[in-house]
């Protein structure tokens, strides 16, 4: 019966859609992955992520949220953010996705309770946002004085229904119960009642709904679902309060040409215009993303496929502008990434867009989530210093949830299909049953991608009948790393891409990136592909300044990094490989669940106390696939090596600051190590490297304490204050004052020379030598601002 819902639902549907995306991806539920590379990763999403966010989940309050909209809790109690309730929306949503695949009766009972709550939750007319619907004796400042009046800035009320949407999509065709999509009908069916053209004409302040909208009217068939997807894209513009770069309102949607403002937010505006567009064949839409994506790709995008330069607005930078260590290439935007380039290759049938997915898929996305499931990331950086570390869960916990729910799709990317031509886009090891006109055909990849180039595709065609399979032959096997001249290969020779067919060399024919076989397939017949997988060594173009002078190490799908505990005194900055250095891989089955490493020689420098000698140390340098960094402990990594000696950083020597223990008036620890890692920054705002600041705190006094291993004797200290005016919350403080340890009291130095206050350089202040175990200094925070500190020295 369930099967019978569904299919007369979706047909209903695809009557009415006469439009759609040429080319169709087959559904991961026809996809089953048996690899050892995504089937592991695949299940400890099932076992152990969605059910430690769906924990999180009501540990942290959000399921509360409901309970107490619905008037089932007492009290007005909320969670921090407007759009906590897409949590729960986007752990249904995996989780669903995990029940079409493989039967869990209590996980199904669970999202039954789940879903009622939300049901309750839903007010009379549709409207469901519980922090509105509580009615708090305090209301949360994103909210506004009633419905949509905030949207346009950070209520979240429409994204909050886009999650809604794509969940109760997810759950109905898993498990063919009505029951969230009702509610979210009951949802759009009150959008489409208030919004439009001389209606509620409000954009959404962070797009998504419009992916929703599009998913409803792909089940329903209801042409209004589609028609206010539209009103969504073409309501946005300039002359609102609102209407800025930050969210692409700046200016209409078909005017915009470059990437700009929060690259999440961006990413799911294009997926929503490429959806749009392929449902009404709107050809300005995509003259629009045509455009935006070339930017983007060819100046805007991480060797990683992570996208978002800069943590300020987390957004995209200028052209170009995409340093390393400060990069902020957020987890929600690889996935975002990849549902974008997803319905760039529907529309456009191009490997390109398969060779930025997979880029992104093997790289920036996997390196958000643990290899245990429970530890993530929201930023993915390329270069740290230890002050990046794996949480167990963020107050803003979109990345964590959108992970669990991406994870079971991934099978989905593998195959696509337009009539009788079948797409092999993904090299993963898995058996599959796809439907062409011609006849239904059951493939199967045997493969140990991506350690290994080799893939074996069988094809088992019911009846013996002719249709052409196109082959993706991803542009790192062709020496050209992404698309465009961002990035390219040290070695410009060609590669070689060996095709069987049944076991003799066969002269395919290409298309769009594709090798093509069109022919008449029966039973048994068998493709061998066989990817070069030589280490190869990348570049940058020389307009990327954070990467002049470095390389990267790709091989096949995977970038690699240095990480310290594979390498000499666990430090990577002071590493130099010479940019013709052999690389040898070597697979380590013990290591990181089992990873091809990486081993070349170079050479590292270290600096002395009282000496401008370096101390160069000839070593193996040792690099691992980059999405398994951090899985030991926060430590030093690096994508970008150098291979001349300007670009490293020498290991500074120890001293006093150093060796220091650093204790401060903060609560997060990771920021002490900045006190004291003897980095020097290029200027008061630089992020490149940590800074430790007590955002969003003001006008408090605050302080930061050395604890000496043994009584020192000083007369010397140095600060270098963090200020990232105009735009940021801090800079630097009204004032200052050293204070050092006698006994149990805390004394006030006897200045020599005044306590400085200045921007861009070190304020320092002498004072009358003294002896003492701990030395600290009291911060009085400006009144309107933060302030924060790079670097302390103690002589």
């Amino acid at each position: 019966m369930k099967k019978i819902l569904i299919c007369l639902l979706l047909s209903a549907g695809h009557a009415m859609a006469q439009r759609d995306y040429p080319i169709q991806p087959v559904a991961f539920t026809q996809v089953k992955v048996n690899d050892n590379f995504w089937a592991p990763k695949i299940k400890v999403n099932a076992d152990v992520t969605i059910p430690y966010t769906l924990e999180q989940c009501r540990k942290t309050g959000r399921v509360d949220n409901f309970l107490r909209a619905a008037g089932k809790l007492p009290g007005d109690k909320l969670t921090e953010f407007t759009f906590d309730d897409t949590d729960i929306y986007k752990v249904i949503e995996g989780a669903s996705y995990g029940l079409q695949v493989q039967s869990n009766p209590e996980l199904e009972k669970y999202l039954d309770t789940l879903i009622s709550y939300i049901a309750a939750a839903q007010e009379p007319d549709g409207y469901l946002y519980t922090f509105r619907t509580v009615k708090a004796a305090n209301p949360h400042d994103w909210i506004g004085s009633k419905r949509w009046e905030k949207e346009e800035d950070l209520s979240h009320e429409l994204y909050n229904a886009g999650h809604l949407y794509e969940a109760a999509v997810a759950h109905f065709q898993a498990t063919g119960k009505k029951t969230m999509l009702n509610i979210a009908l009951k949802n759009a069916n009150l959008l489409v009642r208030e919004f439009g053209f001389g209606k509620v004409e409000r954009f959404p302040g962070h797009q998504i709904v419009e992916t929703g909208l599009t998913k409803l009217y792909r089940v329903t068939g209801n042409k209004e679902y589609l028609d206010l997807a539209k009103f969504f894209l073409d309501v946005r513009g300039p002359g609102k309060k609102d209407s800025k770069e930050y969210n692409q309102a700046h200016k209409k949607v078909i005017d915009q040409h470059e990437a700009v403002g929060h690259a999440v937010r961006a990413t799911y505006m294009y997926t929503g215009m490429a959806d749009v567009a392929a449902l009404t064949g709107n050809q300005d839409y995509l003259h629009a993303i045509d455009d935006i994506w070339h930017d983007v790709v060819e100046k805007k995008m991480y060797i990683t496929g992570g996208i978002g330069a800069t943590g300020a607005g987390e957004a995209f930078g200028k052209a170009y502008q995409l340093p390393n260590m400060s990069a902020y290439a957020e987890t929600c935007a690889s996935i975002a990434n990849v549902y974008w380039n997803s319905r760039m290759f529907l529309l456009h049938g191009d490997a390109k867009y398969i060779d930025v997915l997979e880029r992104t898929l093997y790289n920036g996305l996997l390196s958000g989530v643990s290899l245990s499931g429970d530890r993530f990331f929201y930023p993915n950086p390329l270069a740290s210093m230890g002050q990046h570390q794996r949480s167990a869960w963020f107050s803003c916990a979109c990345c964590i949830s959108n992970m669990t729910r991406f994870l079971p799709s991934m099978p989905g990317y593998i195959y696509a299909q337009n009539k009788n031509d079948l797409y092999i886009n993904l090299f993963v090891g898995n058996t599959a049953s796809i439907q062409l006109p011609v006849t239904k055909v059951n493939i199967s990849q045997q493969t140990n991608y991506p350690w290994e180039g080799k893939n074996e595709i069988t094809v088992n065609p019911a009846k013996t009948a002719a249709f052409a399979l196109h082959i993706r032959i991803p542009g790192w096997a062709l020496n050209e790393p992404v698309p465009g001249d961002l990035y390219h290969a040290q070695h410009a020779a060609t590669k070689k891409v060996t095709l069987l067919l049944n076991g003799k060399p066969y002269a395919y024919k290409t298309a769009k990136g594709y090798a093509v076989i069109s022919r008449s397939w029966k039973k048994g017949d068998k493709v061998t592909l066989d990817l070069p997988m030589e280490t190869e060594k990348v570049m940058a173009n020389e307009q990327v300044k954070d990467d002049q002078f470095r390389f990267a190490l790709e091989r096949g799908p995977l970038m690699y990094c240095l990480e310290g505990p594979d390498n000499l005194d666990s430090s990577v900055q002071n590493i130099v490989v010479d940019q013709h250095a052999e690389v040898n891989a070597i697979f380590k089955p013990a290591l990181l669940n089992g990873v091809t490493i990486l081993e070349m020689k170079g050479a590292s420098t270290k600096r002395q106390l009282n000496s401008e000698e370096l101390i160069r140390t000839t070593q193996t340098v040792t690099a691992i696939p980059y999405y398994a960094w951090a899985n030991r402990g926060a430590t030093d990594m690096t994508v970008w090596i150098p291979y001349e000696a300007s670009a490293a950083k020498p290991k500074p020597a120890p001293t006093i600051a150093s060796k220091a223990k650093v204790t401060a008036s903060l609560r997060n620890q990771r920021m002490y190590k900045a006190l004291n890692d003897q980095y020097e920054p290029a200027d008061a705002k630089d992020n490149n490297a940590p800074y430790l600041h007590w955002w969003p705190k003001k006008n408090s006094l605050e302080w930061v304490q050395y604890d000496f291993d043994s009584p020192q004797t000083i007369s010397f200290s140095s600060v270098y204050w963090y200020d990232d005016g105009p735009w940021g919350g801090c800079r630097i403080p009204a004032s200052w004052k050293l204070y050092y340890k006698k006994g149990e009291e805390w004394l006030p130095v006897k200045a020599i020379s005044p306590y400085s206050i200045t921007k861009d350089k070190y304020d320092t202040v002498q004072f009358e030598p003294l002896t003492t175990t701990a030395l600290k200094i009291e911060i009085q925070q400006p009144v309107e601002y933060s302030a924060g500190l790079h670097e302390w020295i103690v002589k």
